[in-house]
């Protein structure tokens, strides 16, 4: 089992009260803190961030031992746990099952090319939240899930209408 072998959380700044409760949390599966460089099943660490239209933040940093890309679906359970309250996760790579149990944990995953920078993500999903939620990032609150991603990926409204509000794929609710 992939075992959480150290967790740093930063405190003071503005990560109580106010900042914590209108920020969203996204984690990146990293080793060096500044690039999206791991597949998610065999990832040693993840940088999680919080961040609002205005202000980003560290807020985590988690490292697991040593893990191979081997099949062995244990591994899951503590890094999904570890993302507990974050909307999503940016890795190289994620698996069919770990999709699986990322979406039941409300968790949206997000492939990136090797080598992406945490910093200009970040910075995109700052201006997405600018500019509205048309991407789905807050978690919905009638139980519907977002589809799966890619970080280029845009939603589109259905052809002929200007319609946001059932961007979940499969969603019934307004």
């Amino acid at each position: 089992m992939a075992a959480l072998t150290r967790r740093l959380t930063v405190l003071g700044q503005d990560t109580e009260e106010h900042f914590m409760e209108t920020a969203i949390k996204v984690a990146f599966a990293s080793t060096d803190m500044k690039h999206v460089d791991q597949h998610f099943g065999a990832a040693e660490s993840f940088a999680i961030y919080a961040l609002t239209p205005d202000n980003v933040q560290l807020v985590e940093a988690t490292q697991f031992g040593k893990l191979a890309m081997d099949g062995n679906e244990d591994k899951l359970d503590a890094k999904i746990k570890v993302l507990d309250g974050c909307v999503a996760i940016y890795s190289q790579a994620v698996g069919a099952s770990a999709v699986a149990k990322l979406k039941t944990a409300n968790i949206q995953p997000v492939k990136v090319s090797a080598g992406a920078e945490i910093s200009e993500l970040l910075e995109a999903l700052q201006e997405e939240l600018r500019q509205g939620p048309a991407r789905g990032w807050r978690k919905p609150s009638n139980g519907c899930k977002p589809p799966i991603r890619n970080a280029s990926t845009r939603w589109k409204p259905k052809a002929g209408t200007n319609d946001r509000r059932n961007r979940y794929r499969g969603c019934r609710h307004p």
